[in-house]
């Protein structure tokens, strides 16, 4: 027999399609569920009817409901009824509906909101479970009818095979039913699954317009902090993600932006960027829910910076912004330190309980106001402050271009003198002495000192005698740590090579111990020659004489004193400062003006005792002289 011949002349075998092998006992707890199940479904249309009885009946779950249960009932009329078929396996749509509403009112009673995004993948979960479910029990069912019988597994496959659009053909319904119920569930199934996809890929667009979620997980065993703002500026979040990011005890820190604005498409390339995709996390909110802080998982986060809101045009108004989101935060989590940032200084009263505050106002003036006392130093701190690798300018063509971009890479770092290198061997020495030769040696600039148990000292002078318990901090391209040196010259008296300048033990004592007192800057001294011919000769004895202590110490040559920029290789952390004797002579002259105008003081104060006070002055230069 062909194929064809053999397809037309199927019989059907309807007795095994209506009727099952059903025992009493099966039958009769069955027929209890049913009625359960059908009392239970009757209560609760009657308890939700609203005036229209056939818009409660006519829904999907009370028609399967009846599909299933009523059935049951109709065999208690007759004993040849109990082996008729019915499709009990179709309550897993009644389940699905039911899991729905279960898991709605579990989180309305535990006052938790439930993610969209999870409610919708539930679904679709489920329905994907009931289609299958029910093509594998209709088709196994249905195929006792024909000459190819399936059980479970073979018709899981089929239905597989089927809905995965391969179709091998190995396995195929032989009879109308069966080819009939799997076309209605393929209909079915391509109505419901696109319409629960589309639902499904809504959902996860807006959560991606809103950010995620700091899991709960992830803050008891990471470290985050979180970022609140108003407006998402790119360059603002930049910096603040480079600074943030270049301490090296800050790596392994989380970042979480809390904005109310959604992310533009800058924002969303710099978040994608790998370095920082791994490391911030943005949820779009508000500092004034409590719902967007718990979201963000504040309670656990070390700390909360709170951004100025750089959109109002009004600071004043951005000022009160920024003070209801540090009080929202306060009140939410008192125990988290904040570091809030403002523009007015009136308004730093009302944030007095942050850990820090820095007010943009105050801190400009101060800048602007200390320039023009010390030329220079909005740059110097402005540089400071912002963290450099010294590469900008380096394609420039000019010269003092590429100098101040590299110069630009250094920043303040702190050792411990004892653990230092750089440091280690001025133990017992001056704090000018220590700064002037460890810039000379290894091109690194001390600028202040912690003593054991006390205040940072900025540039304490020569009378700071260094410890080895002294915290250093110092002026260097990278820290100590990361640094290699090596010296050309390991023994300073030998090979001395490049001009040296000469000078007396008790000038030398007094210019260095004057430049170390108004700022430690440590001068590059290089072909230069002292002009006066009295510091050149005859110092070491008068020094020796007078008793003055000399703490910074130059390298010997003989009897006298000699130093040299050239002996020793370092790295050029610090620019260069040239022509030293125009410093020293202009320091000199001041001297001398200085001490001029305090004799013409004297000199009108008092009139009476001005001749002797004259020749007293006179006499002493004149001893001097000799």
């Amino acid at each position: 027999m062909s194929a064809e011949d053999y397809q037309n002349n199927t019989v059907i075998n309807w007795a095994a399609i209506l009727c099952v092998d059903r025992t009493d006992v099966l039958w009769g707890i069955q027929v209890t569920m049913a009625a359960i199940s059908l009392v239970e479904t009757l209560l609760v249309t009657y308890l939700s009817y609203k005036g229209n009885i056939l818009q409660q009946i006519i829904t999907f779950d009370f028609i399967v409901e009846a599909f299933t249960t009523v059935p049951f009932i109709v065999t208690l009329t007759d004993k040849r009824f109990r082996h008729l078929f019915i499709p009990v396996f179709l309550n897993c749509w009644l389940a699905k509906s039911a899991l729905e509403n279960m898991f709605n009112d579990l989180h309305r009673a535990l006052q938790k909101v439930q993610s969209a995004l999870s409610h919708q993948l539930m679904i679709l979960c489920a329905t994907l479970f009931c289609v299958f479910f029910t093509s594998v029990c209709g088709i196994e069912h249905l195929q006792r009818g024909g000459r190819v019988h399936l059980d479970l597994f073979q018709s899981f496959y089929y239905v597989i095979v089927t809905f995965s659009t391969v179709g091998y053909g190995d396995y195929v319904p032989d009879i109308w039913p069966s080819q009939l119920f799997m076309i209605v569930m393929i209909c079915v199934t391509l109505v419901v699954l696109p319409a629960q996809l589309e639902q499904l890929v809504f959902t996860f667009m807006e959560r991606q317009k809103q950010g995620g979620t700091y899991s709960r997980h992830r803050a008891l065993n990471e470290k985050h902090v979180v970022v609140c703002t108003t407006y998402l500026h790119a360059d603002v979040v930049m910096d603040f993600l480079n600074e943030f990011y270049a301490h090296p005890m800050l790596q392994d820190y989380f970042v979480v932006l809390l904005s109310p604005c959604e992310l533009d498409p800058t924002m969303r390339m710099i978040l994608q960027v790998p370095l920082w995709a791994q490391r911030v996390i943005y949820v779009q909110g508000s500092a004034l829910k409590d719902a967007d802080l718990t979201r963000v998982r504040l309670a656990e986060a070390e700390a909360c910076f709170i951004l100025a809101a750089r959109n109002y045009a009004d600071r004043t108004a951005a000022d009160q912004h920024t003070i209801l989101r540090s009080w929202a935060v306060k009140d939410f989590a008192p125990d988290c330190p904040q570091y809030v940032q403002v523009f007015r200084p009136e308004n730093k009263v009302h944030v007095k309980f942050a850990e820090h505050v820095v007010c943009e106002d105050e801190f400009k003036y101060a800048l602007l106001a200390n320039n023009c006392v010390c030329p220079g130093l909005s740059t110097l701190v402005t540089l400071l402050l912002h963290t450099s690798r010294g590469q900008e300018g380096q394609s420039s063509s000019e010269e003092w271009q590429r100098l101040y971009g590299k110069c630009s890479g250094n920043e303040i770092y702190h050792i411990c003198m004892k653990d230092s290198n750089f440091f280690g061997e001025y133990e017992g020495k001056s704090f000018t002495y220590a700064s002037f030769h460890a810039h000379r040696k290894y091109g690194v600039a001390l600028v202040a000192v912690q003593p054991e148990g006390k205040r940072i000292l900025l540039n304490p002078g020569p009378h700071h005698i260094m410890r080895k318990g002294d915290i250093c901090f110092y002026m260097s391209i990278t820290k100590e740590e990361n640094s290699a040196f090596i010296l050309a010259h390991p023994n300073p008296d030998k090979e001395m090579r490049g001009a040296s300048i000469r000078l007396h033990r008790t000038g030398s004592s007094r210019i260095t111990t004057t430049l170390g007192s108004t700022g430690t800057v440590a001068l590059e001294l290089q072909h230069t020659r002292s002009r006066s011919s009295s510091l050149a000769a005859g110092g070491g004895e008068h020094a020796a004489g007078t008793g003055v202590k000399n703490r910074l110490q130059l390298p010997r040559d003989g009897a006298a004193h000699r130093l040299s920029v050239q002996s020793m290789s370092r790295r050029p952390s610090i620019a260069p400062v040239p022509a030293v004797l125009d410093v020293l002579d202009a320091i000199r002259m001041q001297f001398e003006e200085n001490r001029a105008e305090a004799d013409a003081d004297e000199q009108t104060a008092d009139d009476g005792g001005k001749d002797d006070d004259n020749c007293s002055v006179c006499s002493d230069s004149t001893w001097h002289d000799e």
